[in-house]
């Protein structure tokens, strides 16, 4: 494989995704794909902590005048999400550079991997599983809603639906989510939806990181732990306000409170996972997992044990089926499962049906949401 090289570098506002002002980010476009961009221009082109990282292979690009003249949005991959960002140059011509040499790598990186599947087809089959390999053999056939059996509704929210199917063809089970996309736009939420990244405001989990604009990194998943570790240990979110400006200077700025009741080993712990410093953070250093299984909260566990599957969990799901659903809350599963045709949905992206028979709040549903 050749030399990985840049192939443009330069200065370009990036529009933060929830504080949403503008922040200068340096940008390198490099030969395998990878754009990256750092808070000041890089000495060494390979230092190790990029505040931007993404891949623009099989990148989709678009131009509009707004919310700045001269703005360009990538869809692309960080890691294995979708994800949209939104960038912005001075003039047109920069853009048009920008663009250009973006598309060129893209459309490079595709020829390149087109060109490695005509050549070596077993060596690609060698490497994926038995499901996919079936797939393969059966040239991608596009599955559609009318190859499953509708079993039960599992949950419902503004943008659609979660049903436990089964596919007729073999007899498996899947978790299919049915999107309304008439809401979706209307709404513009294409772009969270695409990347599932409305996790802050949709069940208050504070993702310092994109906050930050930090978008890269393994330091962003000890911090998620951190949160859910502390709110399995202290009964709340460590950080929480209603007003959402406020929780985001909180998840900032403040620093974290511990009950009085937690023991040492457990505040050291927590507060190691959520240093808002990724590079201090427990974790975040070259060890990865490995600081965090040292620390004293875990002397007592034996990590080849969790490994090997020995250990026995204080709770074990009664689960007797691939078809048992006792652990979703009645409230979806005992509804009957209905399936509209996307024609069938007024401007609102409600099912049809005159005025008398709406609900008071459309696209609601209850989840006791208010208890703390």
């Amino acid at each position: 494989m050749s030399d990985v090289t840049i192939v443009k570098e330069g200065w370009v506002q990036k529009r933060g995704e929830y504080i949403k002002n503008w922040r200068p980010r340096y940008f390198l476009l490099k030969t395998d794909g990878s754009f990256i961009g750092y808070k000041e221009k890089p000495q060494d082109v390979d230092l190790p902590y990029p505040l931007n990282n993404f891949s623009v292979a099989k990148c989709q690009l678009m131009k509009t005048e707004r919310p700045k003249p001269n703005t360009f949005i990538i869809r692309c991959l960080q890691w294995t999400t979708v994800i949209e960002r939104t960038f912005h140059v001075d003039t047109p011509e920069e853009r048009e550079e920008w663009t250009e040499a973006i598309q060129a790598v893209a459309d490079r990186l595709q020829r390149q991997e087109e060109e490695r599947m005509n050549c070596s087809p077993t060596s690609q089959i060698d490497n994926i599983g038995e499901e996919e390999m079936d797939a393969s053999t059966t040239h991608h056939k596009r599955k559609t809603m009318n190859d499953f059996d509708y079993l039960k509704l599992l949950g419902k929210g503004t943008f659609g639906k979660v049903i436990l199917v089964r596919e007729k063809a073999s007899g498996k089970y899947y978790a299919m989510k049915i999107l309304k996309k008439e809401v979706i736009i209307a709404k513009d939420e294409v772009a969270h939806t695409l990347t599932e990244s409305r996790v802050l405001k949709n069940t208050r989990h504070p993702f310092l990181t994109v906050l930050e604009d930090n978008d890269y990194g393994r330091a962003v998943d000890w911090w998620g732990l951190g949160v859910v570790m502390y709110e399995m240990m202290c009964g709340r979110l460590p950080f929480y306000n209603q007003d959402h400006e406020k929780l985001f200077e909180l998840i900032l700025m403040e620093d974290i409170k511990f009950p009085r009741t937690l023991s040492a080993d457990a505040k050291s712990l927590l507060s190691g996972l959520l240093i808002k410093d990724p590079n201090k953070r427990l974790g975040g250093g070259p060890d990865d997992a490995k600081e965090i299984m040292r620390h004293s909260f875990f002397a007592g566990v034996n990590w080849q044990d969790v490994y090997d599957k020995k250990l026995v969990p204080p709770f074990k799901p009664q689960v007797t089926s691939e078809t048992d659903t006792r652990y979703f809350d009645e409230e979806f599963t005992a509804q009957t499962i209905t399936i509209t045709p996307p024609e069938k949905y007024d401007e609102d992206g409600m099912d049809c049906m005159d005025n008398e028979r709406r609900p008071h709040f459309p696209q609601f549903s209850y989840s006791a949401s208010g208890r703390e």
